[in-house]
């Protein structure tokens, strides 16, 4: 079981929570589901939150699977806040599922991160399982590239976004696999060396999909011959890279609260100056001590030492006087 991941069955999970992309992110609401469920029994489905009634049925038939997918809904939300945490959209709304504002209710930049990482968060969790043995019947195999079903309702262009980015996640996990080995031998030699391609923390692979967030690409739905396709806004002479987060919207700048375009504002964020500017605060902030203390403290003897006026005329430097007394007082406190 440890030597390889069980990817198939993480797609296949995959395609089972994505059945009906309007409803792709919707599905984090399990984080909600209550401990003392037991989720044993078909009729526990109907009662877990965030679930459509293809979701449903699909849970009726996967019972033993279901604990995992809600465990994956927690990672999520919890990934997702602790990866924003020092960013002005902090993903709080998240919380919100599966009622969400705007932010995530449209094909903005934030939107685009969230299924990307919805996506790589099923199949992780869902691998991890495997390789714990809390999964039984576990296969083996590469995730399956059969596309996904499109329903007419809803945009097409939201759609094809959110194939899109939730196929990007996908992809960043499977290139977060690492070599790990294990050596095995008399007195810690290495006569034999087991090894095996193992995952990265959920938390690393969030932080790949935050950089590609920050450099995601702005795209327009354009007919290209007799169809229609999703090409960058502003440089359409290529097509969009299989590897980059794609948004239709732009997002507001979420430093004032306004529920209508899903910004809570960062008012009342007492952390907001430390952790939201970060370092580059902190430096500014050690720049402009270091600059007034230096100021405080050469120019008393710099004016002492070489100037002062009396009636228009300059001292003599080294002359003690009634100011320079008053200054040498404040100086030595």
């Amino acid at each position: 079981m440890k030597p390889s991941l069980r990817f198939f069955l993480a797609g296949f999970l995959l395609l089972i929570l994505q059945t009906g992309l309007c409803y792709g992110i919707k599905w984090i609401a399990l984080s909600k589901t209550s401990l003392a469920l037991a989720l044993n029994q078909t009729q526990h489905c109907k009662q877990l939150e965030g679930l459509v009634v293809s979701q449903v049925q699909l849970c009726r038939s996967n019972l033993e699977l279901m604990q995992t997918i809600i465990q994956a809904a927690r990672e999520v939300i919890k990934t997702c806040r602790k990866t924003f945490s020092d960013m002005r959209w902090n993903c709080s709304s998240i919380e919100l599922a599966p009622n969400y504002l705007l932010d995530l209710d449209r094909g903005t930049r934030e939107s685009a991160f969230v299924y990307a990482l919805s996506a790589a968060a099923i199949s992780h969790t869902i691998a991890r399982a495997c390789t714990t043995g809390d999964l039984p019947g576990c296969s083996c195999g590469p995730i399956p590239d059969a596309p996904m079903k499109m329903k007419k309702s809803g945009s097409q262009a939201n759609k094809l976004m959110h194939l899109h980015n939730s196929e990007v996640g996908r992809q960043v996990l499977k290139a977060s696999l690492e070599m790990k080995c294990k050596c095995h031998g008399v007195s810690g030699s290495c006569s034999i060396k087991t090894c095996w391609k193992g995952l990265q923390e959920l938390r690393d692979i969030a932080l790949d999909l935050k950089t590609k967030y920050l450099s995601a690409t702005k795209v327009v739905h354009r007919p290209m011959g007799t169809r229609k396709y999703l090409v960058p806004k502003d440089i359409d002479i290529r097509p969009v890279k299989e590897t980059e987060l794609i948004y239709l919207q732009s997002s507001p700048d979420f430093c004032m609260k306004n529920e209508k375009v899903g910004s809570h504002g960062t008012q009342d964020r007492l952390w907001a100056m430390g952790k939201v500017y970060g370092k580059a605060y902190l430096l500014l902030e050690s720049l402009f001590f270091l600059s007034s203390f230096s100021f405080l403290f050469f120019f008393p003897f710099f004016f002492l030492k070489t100037t002062g006026v009396d009636g228009g005329k300059e001292r003599i430097p080294g002359r003690s006087t009634a100011g320079r007394r008053v200054l040498l007082s404040i100086l030595m406190g």
